[in-house]
């Protein structure tokens, strides 16, 4: 069975119209990317909508390419302007703009993309292997099991999350409280609703993605006004002007590409562990790839002066992140980051419940959508070989302009969802929602991910009570969902100060 969807994704994915869905998503997702302040979460749930005429392995195929190509556009900014384009492209500041401004922006341009399709493919390879086997693993799984798998997504991605783990965990049962707005799933009885029909069927998706992602970033652009091209005064090149033209050339010789190889592949592999753990995402992989690039390095002296591993390894890195995280995204219905668990929006807008029976109840579309990524990262280097000079106009366009120009594609997209003014006031009300948690510091991602497992936990907790007539021990009597609820506890005690007064307290008794 799963070759033959193995193959039937295959042949799916060379489609002439899924191939131009890949090519046109890596194209827009290069220039988002290129745009300093934009992330290629908001990217996908701002063009969420536009795939709702498309087949769901041609708008699946769009996502997974824009959300590549925008990893890769946010080096553009990074080396040209020394503005990260994308938080996962922080890295490649600190040796991609010194090598610019030495006149080689075209290499380092060319450095970042070839090592890109390294990370890119060898995490697809990765993708197409694993999350197969992980998927027959779990394809006896219960609503028991299910229960446990979705607590324990919960819990790990809400003190994985960056800032406070508290606020993280908080903002997981915050999103996991709307998720159950609407209908009960086992008694058919409205919760939540307060009376209003557009709400008995439970808070748009989609609607909240584009008000959480979009409508902050936007508010943010009019804000912070022109985008700021210089960053702090004490680090190198500082001081140095910004790159308005590339004019040498772009791909690297062979025997550059032989030397860059162990580097990209060894970053590559350090993106792909660091996807698999959910709630950590491409600029932490960039930094950890950096790092471990110079510590292996014989000229450590000359990272942070444009030298080349200092860019190959952190855009090795930040590329090999999505296939890492779509591994548990696909295999286990648990997004490994906030732009996973957009992509998870994609399929349930169209009717594609995720979780683990994903890769057999829709194996055709989830195996279209790994060829896809693999596909995708090809589709970067030839498109980003032809198309980043032109990236060049979409770093100079101020963010006074872009802001606005955000808002209102998020207004068209949430009303296009639904053709509903009520969806529009929703998504506005779920951007000050956004808003606020940035104001206050509390990450948005453990949010998203509880909307989505928020369904998935309340159906399967309320089949497994009635498995086990009623009793809590039901959770304990199978040994995987005993362990993995353990570990789902364990992290929490992690996540929060109770596990370090404990350590402390140890300490004090032993001394």
């Amino acid at each position: 069975m799963e070759d033959s969807f193995l193959l039937i994704g295959f042949l799916n994915v060379l489609d002439p119209i899924n191939i131009g869905a890949i090519v046109l998503g890596t194209l827009i997702g290069m220039f988002i990317g290129a745009m300093p302040g934009l992330s290629a979460t908001m990217a996908i749930a701002l063009l969420l909508p536009l795939t709702f005429s498309f087949r769901p392995e041609t708008g699946l195929s769009m996502l997974a390419a824009l959300y590549l190509g925008a990893m890769y556009g946010g080096s553009i900014a990074a080396i040209l302007l020394r503005t990260p384009g994308t938080p996962a492209a922080a890295a490649t500041v600190i040796d991609g703009f010194p090598m610019a401004q030495q006149g080689k922006a075209g290499q380092a341009l060319g450095f970042s993309l070839t090592a890109s399709l390294i990370g890119g493919v060898l995490s697809s390879i990765v993708l197409l292997t694993v999350a197969p086997l992980l998927g027959a693993l779990v394809l006896n799984f219960g609503p028991v099991q299910i229960f446990a798998i979705a607590v324990l997504g919960m819990t790990i991605i809400g003190s994985l999350s960056t800032g406070s783990a508290v606020l993280g965990l908080l903002a997981g049962v915050l999103g996991l409280l709307l998720g159950t707005v609407g209908m009960d799933p086992t008694t058919g009885t409205p919760r939540f609703a307060f009376g209003n029909l557009n709400l008995f069927g439970g808070i748009p998706f989609t609607v909240a993605l584009i008000g959480l992602f979009s409508v902050p970033q936007a508010i943010r652009l009019i804000v912070d006004g022109n985008n700021a091209k210089i960053m702090e005064e004490d680090s190198p090149g500082a001081t140095a002007k910004t790159i308005s033209n590339i004019k040498d050339r772009m791909l690297p010789t062979g025997r550059q590409f032989i030397d860059i190889l162990p580097n990209s592949l060894r970053s590559g592999v350090i993106g792909i562990i660091v996807g698999l753990i959910p709630g950590t995402g491409g600029d932490t992989a960039s930094w950890f790839a950096y790092n471990e690039a110079k510590r292996f390095s014989r000229e450590k002296e000359k990272f942070g002066t444009g030298h080349i591993p200092g860019i190959v390894a952190p855009e090795a890195a930040n590329n090999a992140v999505v296939g890492g995280s779509l591994i548990p995204t696909i295999a286990l219905g648990i997004p490994g980051s906030s732009a996973t668990a957009v992509l998870l929006g994609g399929l349930m807008v169209h009717g594609i419940l995720p979780g683990p029976s994903l890769m057999t109840d829709h194996g055709d579309v989830t195996y279209t959508l790994l060829w896809a990524v693999f596909f995708a990262n090809i589709a970067l280097f030839a498109v980003g070989l032809g198309f980043t000079r032109a990236c060049i106009a979409v770093t100079k366009i101020p963010n006074r302009v872009v802001g606005p120009v955000i808002l209102v594609l998020s207004i068209i997209g949430a009303f296009a969802i639904n053709n509903s003014v009520f969806d529009i006031w929703l998504m506005l009300a779920f951007g000050m929602l956004g808003f606020l948690l940035d104001v206050c510091k509390v990450p948005t991602p453990p949010l998203v991910i509880g909307l989505i497992l928020g369904p998935v936990l309340d159906t399967s907790l309320q089949q497994s009570l009635l498995i086990g007539g009623g009793s809590w021990s039901i959770f304990f009597e199978s040994k995987i969902s005993a362990v993995l609820l353990i570990i789902a506890f364990i992290s929490i005690l992690q996540a929060t100060p109770v596990f370090k007064w404990i350590g402390l307290g140890i300490g004090r008794l032993r001394s």
